[in-house]
Protein backbone atom coordinates (compact mmCIF):
# COMPACT_ATOMS: atom_id res chain seq x y z
CA UNK A 1 0.00 0.00 0.00
CA UNK A 2 0.88 3.18 -0.96
CA UNK A 3 1.45 6.02 2.14
CA UNK A 4 3.05 9.00 0.88
CA UNK A 5 4.53 10.27 -1.73
CA UNK A 6 7.55 12.59 -2.64
CA UNK A 7 8.06 13.93 -6.01
CA UNK A 8 7.87 16.62 -8.47
CA UNK A 9 4.67 18.11 -9.20
CA UNK A 10 3.95 17.73 -13.18
CA UNK A 11 0.35 18.57 -13.47
CA UNK A 12 -2.96 19.95 -12.35
CA UNK A 13 -6.62 19.72 -13.41
CA UNK A 14 -9.36 20.15 -11.36
CA UNK A 15 -8.84 17.80 -8.07
CA UNK A 16 -6.43 15.75 -9.44
CA UNK A 17 -2.39 15.71 -9.62
CA UNK A 18 -0.01 13.99 -11.92
CA UNK A 19 3.73 13.57 -9.38
CA UNK A 20 6.19 12.09 -10.44
CA UNK A 21 7.97 9.82 -8.26
CA UNK A 22 11.41 8.14 -9.26
CA UNK A 23 10.28 8.72 -12.47
CA UNK A 24 6.90 7.68 -12.43
CA UNK A 25 3.71 9.58 -12.67
CA UNK A 26 0.87 9.12 -9.92
CA UNK A 27 -2.47 10.35 -10.43
CA UNK A 28 -3.14 11.80 -7.13
CA UNK A 29 -6.92 12.95 -6.32
CA UNK A 30 -6.68 16.17 -3.76
CA UNK A 31 -9.33 18.03 -1.77
CA UNK A 32 -9.61 22.20 -2.07
CA UNK A 33 -6.94 22.52 1.52
CA UNK A 34 -4.62 20.26 -0.22
CA UNK A 35 -4.96 22.16 -3.43
CA UNK A 36 -4.37 25.66 -1.54
CA UNK A 37 -0.97 24.27 0.22
CA UNK A 38 0.75 23.67 -3.40
CA UNK A 39 3.49 25.02 -4.91
CA UNK A 40 3.90 25.86 -8.74
CA UNK A 41 4.16 23.23 -11.19
CA UNK A 42 7.76 21.60 -11.02
CA UNK A 43 8.13 22.42 -7.50
CA UNK A 44 8.27 19.27 -5.17
CA UNK A 45 5.30 18.19 -3.11
CA UNK A 46 5.04 15.44 0.05
CA UNK A 47 1.71 14.05 0.06
CA UNK A 48 0.29 11.78 2.59
CA UNK A 49 -2.29 9.06 0.64
CA UNK A 50 -5.04 7.19 1.49
CA UNK A 51 -4.91 3.86 -1.42
CA UNK A 52 -8.71 3.83 -1.74
CA UNK A 53 -8.92 0.08 -3.33
CA UNK A 54 -12.63 -0.94 -5.14
CA UNK A 55 -13.57 -4.13 -7.41
CA UNK A 56 -13.49 -1.57 -10.06
CA UNK A 57 -10.40 1.24 -9.35
CA UNK A 58 -7.76 2.06 -7.30
CA UNK A 59 -7.71 5.55 -6.52
CA UNK A 60 -4.63 7.23 -4.73
CA UNK A 61 -6.26 10.22 -1.98
CA UNK A 62 -3.51 13.02 -1.26
CA UNK A 63 -3.00 15.19 1.54
CA UNK A 64 -0.56 17.93 3.04
CA UNK A 65 -0.99 16.63 6.34
CA UNK A 66 -1.04 13.54 8.65
CA UNK A 67 -3.81 14.94 10.27
CA UNK A 68 -5.99 15.51 7.33
CA UNK A 69 -5.49 11.76 6.25
CA UNK A 70 -6.39 10.66 9.78
CA UNK A 71 -9.68 12.33 9.68
CA UNK A 72 -10.75 11.49 5.98
CA UNK A 73 -9.51 7.55 6.77
CA UNK A 74 -12.02 7.58 10.42
CA UNK A 75 -14.81 9.23 8.14
CA UNK A 76 -14.43 6.34 5.62
CA UNK A 77 -15.42 4.05 8.41
CA UNK A 78 -18.68 6.03 8.84
CA UNK A 79 -22.04 4.80 7.13
CA UNK A 80 -22.14 5.92 3.72
CA UNK A 81 -19.64 8.08 3.68
CA UNK A 82 -17.08 7.56 0.90
CA UNK A 83 -14.29 9.35 -0.33
CA UNK A 84 -16.28 12.07 -2.42
CA UNK A 85 -18.30 13.35 0.90
CA UNK A 86 -15.27 12.99 3.11
CA UNK A 87 -13.16 14.99 0.94
CA UNK A 88 -15.79 17.62 0.51
CA UNK A 89 -16.25 17.92 4.09
CA UNK A 90 -12.76 18.74 4.75
CA UNK A 91 -12.94 21.01 1.71
CA UNK A 92 -15.52 22.94 4.37
CA UNK A 93 -14.30 22.14 7.95
CA UNK A 94 -10.46 21.35 8.24
CA UNK A 95 -9.66 19.08 10.46
CA UNK A 96 -10.07 21.45 13.71
CA UNK A 97 -12.96 23.11 13.10
CA UNK A 98 -14.53 20.07 12.36
CA UNK A 99 -13.90 18.28 15.96
CA UNK A 100 -15.17 21.72 17.48
CA UNK A 101 -18.45 21.41 15.14
CA UNK A 102 -19.10 17.75 15.92
CA UNK A 103 -18.72 18.47 20.18
CA UNK A 104 -21.02 21.44 20.00
CA UNK A 105 -23.62 18.84 17.57
CA UNK A 106 -23.41 22.04 15.33
CA UNK A 107 -25.69 20.13 12.50
CA UNK A 108 -26.08 23.63 10.82
CA UNK A 109 -22.08 24.06 9.98
CA UNK A 110 -22.53 20.28 8.36
CA UNK A 111 -25.14 21.71 6.47
CA UNK A 112 -22.50 24.01 4.74
CA UNK A 113 -21.22 20.80 2.97
CA UNK A 114 -22.40 20.73 -0.53
CA UNK A 115 -25.08 17.99 -0.93
CA UNK A 116 -25.67 17.41 2.46
CA UNK A 117 -29.45 18.27 3.74
CA UNK A 118 -30.74 18.24 7.65
CA UNK A 119 -31.41 14.62 7.44
CA UNK A 120 -28.06 13.86 6.44
CA UNK A 121 -25.99 16.24 9.01
CA UNK A 122 -27.80 14.41 11.45
CA UNK A 123 -26.85 11.31 10.65
CA UNK A 124 -23.66 13.04 9.95
CA UNK A 125 -23.05 14.08 13.57
CA UNK A 126 -23.44 10.86 15.08
CA UNK A 127 -21.46 9.16 13.23
CA UNK A 128 -18.56 10.81 12.89
CA UNK A 129 -18.95 11.92 16.97
CA UNK A 130 -18.34 8.45 17.28
CA UNK A 131 -15.94 7.80 14.63
CA UNK A 132 -13.68 11.02 15.38
CA UNK A 133 -13.40 10.71 18.90
CA UNK A 134 -15.82 13.24 20.56
CA UNK A 135 -15.85 12.02 24.03
CA UNK A 136 -19.55 13.08 25.23
CA UNK A 137 -22.27 13.21 22.83
CA UNK A 138 -26.11 12.66 23.30
CA UNK A 139 -28.36 11.35 20.66
CA UNK A 140 -31.97 12.84 20.99
CA UNK A 141 -34.65 9.35 20.82
CA UNK A 142 -38.08 9.22 20.55
CA UNK A 143 -40.07 8.73 24.42
CA UNK A 144 -40.51 5.71 25.27
CA UNK A 145 -43.85 4.11 24.14
CA UNK A 146 -46.28 2.38 26.91
CA UNK A 147 -47.32 -0.68 24.46
CA UNK A 148 -44.93 -3.57 24.88
CA UNK A 149 -41.73 -3.58 23.12
CA UNK A 150 -40.66 -0.29 23.74
CA UNK A 151 -37.18 -0.22 23.75
CA UNK A 152 -36.39 -2.09 20.23
CA UNK A 153 -39.64 0.02 18.72
CA UNK A 154 -37.41 3.54 20.36
CA UNK A 155 -34.01 1.97 18.77
CA UNK A 156 -35.56 1.03 15.60
CA UNK A 157 -37.07 4.58 14.95
CA UNK A 158 -33.99 6.32 16.33
CA UNK A 159 -31.71 4.13 13.60
CA UNK A 160 -34.36 4.25 10.89
CA UNK A 161 -34.28 8.47 11.43
CA UNK A 162 -30.70 8.53 10.85
CA UNK A 163 -31.04 7.25 7.72
CA UNK A 164 -30.08 3.18 8.22
CA UNK A 165 -32.02 0.59 6.30
CA UNK A 166 -34.48 -2.07 7.72
CA UNK A 167 -32.02 -5.03 7.03
CA UNK A 168 -29.11 -2.80 8.33
CA UNK A 169 -31.43 -2.25 11.15
CA UNK A 170 -32.53 -5.50 11.85
CA UNK A 171 -29.51 -7.17 11.34
CA UNK A 172 -27.68 -4.76 14.36
CA UNK A 173 -30.48 -4.63 16.83
CA UNK A 174 -31.03 -8.69 16.78
CA UNK A 175 -27.98 -8.91 18.99
CA UNK A 176 -29.07 -6.09 21.67
CA UNK A 177 -30.41 -6.72 25.02
CA UNK A 178 -34.42 -6.61 24.97
CA UNK A 179 -34.02 -4.08 28.04
CA UNK A 180 -31.93 -0.83 28.75
CA UNK A 181 -31.09 2.67 28.40
CA UNK A 182 -32.50 3.35 24.81
CA UNK A 183 -29.18 5.82 24.53
CA UNK A 184 -26.78 3.32 25.30
CA UNK A 185 -27.98 1.04 22.81
CA UNK A 186 -28.77 3.53 20.25
CA UNK A 187 -24.78 4.36 21.10
CA UNK A 188 -23.56 0.50 20.72
CA UNK A 189 -25.86 0.09 17.84
CA UNK A 190 -23.72 2.81 15.69
CA UNK A 191 -20.38 1.79 17.02
CA UNK A 192 -21.70 -1.37 15.18
CA UNK A 193 -22.91 -0.11 11.88
CA UNK A 194 -19.55 1.93 11.66
CA UNK A 195 -17.23 -0.80 12.06
CA UNK A 196 -16.39 1.13 15.46
CA UNK A 197 -15.13 -1.98 18.10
Amino acid sequence: MIGSLRGRLLDRHLDELLVEVAGIGYRVTVGEATLRALGPLGSEVLLYVHHHVREDAETLYGFSSRVELRCFEAMLGANRVGPSLALAILGVHNPAVLQRVLAAGDIDALCLVPGVGAKTAQRLLVELQARLGVPEFTVAVPAPSEAGGGTYRDLRAALGQLGYRDDEVNRVVAGLPEEGDVSELLREALRQLSGVR
